[in-house]
């Protein structure tokens, strides 16, 4: 087979990468998917760093022993723990998420940007370097959302549970103005319009969320396109692993087709 015909992995601790695999497969479509899914781990945003890094690489070696032609890592989290050395590891490209806050702070909207993640994201010393690199952040309210990953894990996205953990955490800024949203977890994208919704009624301002999503495929696009390494046959197909077995493989197949 032509290396380009190869398939790209994906990979996340749960279920939240799968976000960034509907839009890829909508983007490229002549493309073909495996996705790994550490369900058994999830979600990574509160372990330590080694932890972090130890789970990443498992999962992404099982990935390039596929022998896939690119990896998407679809996890802030394991981004900021471990993306400079999955470059050194794997001889091939490797492309990663990070929180949208660029085109959050270019908005002309008044108002302060809310970042919800991991904690161990807004902690990361990647992330600071975004921030400081963007020159935004004084307009940056770090929202870490310790436990919302889990909830979001169970693939109930409309819950009552996940609609009462989003209240309490934006009652604790009262009609602030908020121009933007950044939604800093893939995790979190399944759930983008119940946080838009409650964000609306708990504050003011625009509150226009924003996805690292849509940039991360682009990029992703930018990467094959420059290698020469777009498909030409595929056909959006995916393969669907995980740590924890076959029912987590059933529920993410759910939520892929959903």
């Amino acid at each position: 087979m032509e290396k380009r015909e190869l398939s790209i992995g994906f990979f996340d601790s749960g279920v939240g990468g799968l976000s960034v695999l509907k839009h890829a497969r909508e983007q490229l479509p002549k493309e073909n998917f495996i996705f790994y899914g550490d369900n058994a781990h999830a979600p990574y945003g509160e372990r330590s760093e080694e932890e972090i890094r130890a789970l990443s690489f498992a999962c992404c070696d099982r990935l390039f022993e596929r022998g896939v032609k690119a990896l998407l890592v679809a996890c802030n989290t394991a981004t900021g723990a471990a993306i400079h050395a999955m470059r050194e590891r794997y001889q091939i490209p490797v492309v990663s998420i990070e929180p949208a806050i660029k085109p959050a702070s270019e908005s002309k909207e008044e108002g302060k940007i809310l970042v919800l993640a991991t904690p161990f994201t807004i902690e990361g010393a990647r992330y600071h370097r975004l921030v400081d690199r963007v020159g935004c952040g004084d307009r940056l309210i770090q929202i870490p959302c310790k436990g919302l990953a889990d909830l979001v894990e169970k693939g109930e996205f409309e819950s009552q549970e996940i609609a009462e953990y989003l209240q309490k955490k934006f009652e604790q800024f009262p009609e602030q103005p908020v121009s933007g949203i950044v939604i800093g977890c893939t995790h979190y994208s399944f759930i983008a319009p119940l946080i838009q919704t409650i964000a609306k009624q708990r504050l003011s301002g625009s509150c226009t969320l924003y996805d690292g999503r849509y940039g991360t495929v682009r990029q992703l696009r930018r990467v094959l396109e420059q290698d020469q390494m777009l498909s030409q046959k595929g056909s959006a197909r995916c393969e669907i692993l995980s740590s924890a077995g076959p029912e987590s493989v059933a529920l993410m197949r759910k939520i892929l087709e959903a």
